[in-house]
């Protein structure tokens, strides 16, 4: 696992539509995107740097493992998949931006990606939506920096529901 990573490769490729042969440069950078924005967004920024270190000095334990492995990897697998999509069909090099190509496959048109997209962030919202609700009943008891943060660190978003438009 990457330095601070709360998924492995293996867990994205496990419980997502991730093809196995996926070189894995193409996608680890959309992990973190998505454990800083999303990920952090719902733990805050105490519960967040405490799960952080301990994974990255391999103490995670407890009832913090438990937090990790049934909602934090969930959500975690689907929202890094809504950051990846859209730039899946994409290399970007030192000669530019290349669309990749198939002999024997046709490319998904937009539509279809966008599709795809919105599919990853219901399902990535359902595991968040169970996280909230978890944390909840659990936190006060069990996760005590849930609860600590101050001045400028990032509060724990408990409102789990995603953008449903505007009201006018």
């Amino acid at each position: 696992m990457a330095t601070g990573l709360m998924i492995s490769r293996k867990d994205i490729v496990k419980f997502t539509s991730l093809n196995g042969n996926i070189d894995t440069d193409k996608f680890i950078q959309y992990i973190l995107i998505a454990q800083e924005t999303h990920i952090q967004n719902y733990l805050g920024s105490k519960l967040y740097d405490k799960i952080k270190a301990d994974i990255e000095g391999s103490s995670l334990a407890g009832d913090y493992l438990t937090l990790v492995n049934t909602y934090i990897k969930p959500m975690l697998c689907h929202w890094a998949l809504v950051e990846f999509l859209p730039y899946a069909a994409y290399t970007i090099s030192n000669k530019g931006i290349f669309k990749h190509n198939s002999e024997n496959a046709i490319n998904a048109d937009k539509n279809e990606v966008d599709f795809l997209i919105e599919k990853e962030r219901s399902i990535a919202q359902y595991y968040t939506d169970r996280f909230v609700d978890f944390m909840s009943f659990e936190a006060p008891s069990k996760y005590p920096e849930y609860f600590t943060n101050s001045n400028d660190d990032v509060f724990p978003d408990k409102n789990s529901y995603g953008f449903s438009g505007w009201v006018l």
